[in-house]
């Protein structure tokens, strides 16, 4: 999972000094329109650091982009994406919580995204409202117990239970417990 997690960071690297070059911005532009700091931005492009999922939104966001969209477009697959196989999806493990993401689908022609997501116990990870705007999630919790604070709305999911979410807010998925939770995001693009 290691060398996986590795690869999928050098081509995000990558993906994101393609993406601010395609705009022709520099790194001040885009530190200002995603509120992402210039050293920051440089570090991440240059592989010496591993972006949180944070700053990660925050930057696709600038893009136009989901953070799917993002995370496909540096993954992209060379027979079109008609089949998402298991060892080809890309992973990816947020350096700050441990959070660890699989993109299991996403083409940018399809409406539904899928995303498999491993929080580790106690971990903590907030998203901004923004990384809303252009989405509609599901989130079906596979196994453990999340917690999910949408704006002011506190909800806690176990085994089974699935939570659509409302308007764009702030969102904050929060595992409370010793054990790491497992859960599935499906995103319908509005």
């Amino acid at each position: 999972m290691d060398t996986i997690v590795d690869e999928a960071g050098a081509r995000l690297s990558r993906r994101i000094r393609l993406e601010r070059g395609a705009r022709d911005w520099s790194l001040a532009e885009l530190a200002q329109r995603s509120g992402v700091s210039k050293a920051m931005i440089s570090k991440i492009e240059r592989g010496e650091t591993s972006p949180t999922a944070t700053v990660l939104v925050r930057l696709a966001v600038a893009f136009d982009l989901t953070l799917a969209g993002l995370l496909v477009r540096a993954e992209a697959d060379a027979d079109g994406g008609l089949l998402s196989r298991a060892a080809d999806q890309p992973v990816w493990r947020d350096p700050a919580t441990g959070y660890l993401r699989r993109q299991v689908f996403a083409r940018p022609d399809h409406p539904v995204e899928l995303v498999r997501v491993e929080l580790p116990a106690g971990a903590r990870v907030t998203l901004p409202a923004s990384s809303y705007a252009r989405i509609r999630p599901v989130v079906w919790l596979i196994e453990g117990e999340l917690t999910i604070t949408e704006g002011e709305a506190r909800r806690t999911l176990r085994d089974g239970d699935a939570l659509a979410f409302g308007q764009p807010a702030d969102t904050t998925y929060t595992n409370e417990t010793d054990r790491p939770c497992t859960y599935l995001v499906t995103l319908s693009r509005s």
